[in-house]
């Protein structure tokens, strides 16, 4: 087991290929980095449902209860997050702005924490999802699954994530500071199994590189996208052009939880020469995503998926496997196919609220559902995708 202590002091950029997080929630509250709403023109309208998805929360209670706490001198972060939660909305969170803020810092992978990745499991308790490579908490040997049992001493059974990741970012029980610097220290008590222990933690200033590229061999590539943040799609568009001609590309998408839409919409155009990309809904109305033109369209290609494979990276996987353009190996994905839209609320917090439900070219709904790979493979995997990437090669 680790051990009780594991402090080190920051050194500026930590690491490759990693996680987008500085302890972000990319479960249960992942709408500013998994599935946010496009907001550029490329999003085109196409057709009013015959029967309106209606939002889960609605917008103006939540935002009326936020401006009812503030004019009593309470947190409307609070208010609002106890409206949120009683109204069944799986995916939607409330952020205090600086927390809000400090997401939007991750989506350009900059963050401060310990570098991990919290989510609720199906028992409502508090677990690891991910770890950063490199970062202290994966020096303190950490995995996902261990579960979070207390942050300083704070018991987090009955906390939101949200909640939740105030404590490990150092905002107090409150949330809404600007978090504790890097070198300040958190303690962790934690379990796996049926052991515990008590670690403390250093606070880091973290930076990713969420995509990363590697010469398997002279026919083959590997693409692992960790998630999609912001230039990510650009950079596996320059990986394809780079590329030898002729080699294979195996683009890894296991353990992705997501990230903007927009990034894997121009990670999609990196093997696509236009066309839809996905369909969604926002409150009855259908609008498409579309590829950019002049894709690589003849590359041999194979998305290695799993069960942490979420929302975005969903989004760009449907597409690539509907439209005939990959071999998906691996196992089911996690099945976060609904859409958020974020909105400021007085006081200054921001809440995430659902709206609507992506799907897939072929009109596929991914929410709770996930995609299930043509090839399904376990431990060997990325075996067995090495060798149907070979035959794509082959022309066989």
């Amino acid at each position: 087991m680790p051990g009780p202590e594991f402090c080190i002091r920051p050194r500026g950029a930590v690491r490759r290929g990693a996680a987008l997080t500085f302890v972000f929630v990319t479960v249960l509250t992942g709408a500013v980095a998994t599935d946010s709403l496009p907001r550029d023109e490329r999003s085109a309208p196409v057709r009013r449902l015959a029967r309106t998805v209606p939002a889960t929360v609605d917008r103006d209670e939540v935002a009326r209860a936020a401006a009812a706490a503030v004019a009593d001198g309470k947190s409307g972060t609070k208010a609002a997050e106890e409206v949120v939660s009683r109204s069944g909305d799986r995916w939607g969170a409330v952020y205090a702005r600086d927390e809000f803020e400090e997401f939007e810092q991750a989506l350009d992978g900059r963050y401060t924490g310990v570098g991990l990745s919290a989510r609720r499991d199906s028992a409502g308790r508090i677990e690891i999802a991910r770890v950063l490579p490199g970062g202290p908490a994966d020096r303190a040997g950490l995995r996902p699954g261990d579960r979070l049992h207390a942050v300083d001493g704070r018991p987090v059974r009955g906390r939101s994530v949200s909640e939740v990741v105030a404590l490990l970012r150092g905002d107090g029980e409150g949330g809404g500071g600007t978090g504790a610097p890097a070198g300040s220290r958190v303690v962790l008590d934690v379990r796996r199994g049926g052991h515990g222990w008590t670690g403390t933690l250093c606070r880091a200033r973290l930076t990713t590189e969420d995509v990363t590229v590697e010469r398997l061999d002279a026919e083959a590539v590997r693409i692992r996208v960790a998630a999609f943040t912001k230039g990510s799609g650009e950079r596996v568009r320059d990986a394809v052009r780079r590329a030898p001609e002729g080699a294979g590309v195996l683009l890894d998408l296991r353990g992705n939880s997501g990230g903007l839409v927009t990034e894997a919409v121009a990670a999609a155009s990196a093997f696509l020469d236009g066309g839809l990309v996905a369909t969604y809904d926002v409150h009855g109305e259908e609008k498409a995503l579309y590829a950019e033109p002049g894709g690589d369209t003849d590359r041999p290609l194979v998305a290695l998926l799993d069960g942490g494979t979420m929302s975005a990276a969903e989004l760009l996987a449907g597409a690539l496997k509907d439209r005939g353009r990959a071999v998906t190996v691996g196992a089911r994905t996690f099945g976060k196919g609904s859409v958020q839209m974020p909105s400021r609320l007085p006081g200054g917090s921001v809440a995430e609220l659902t709206v609507g439900h992506y799907r897939t070219p072929a009109g596929h709904t991914v929410d709770g559902r996930g995609i299930t790979p043509d090839l399904a493979a376990g431990e060997e995997a990325e075996k067995r995708a090495r060798t149907v990437l070979s035959g794509l090669g082959d022309g066989s």
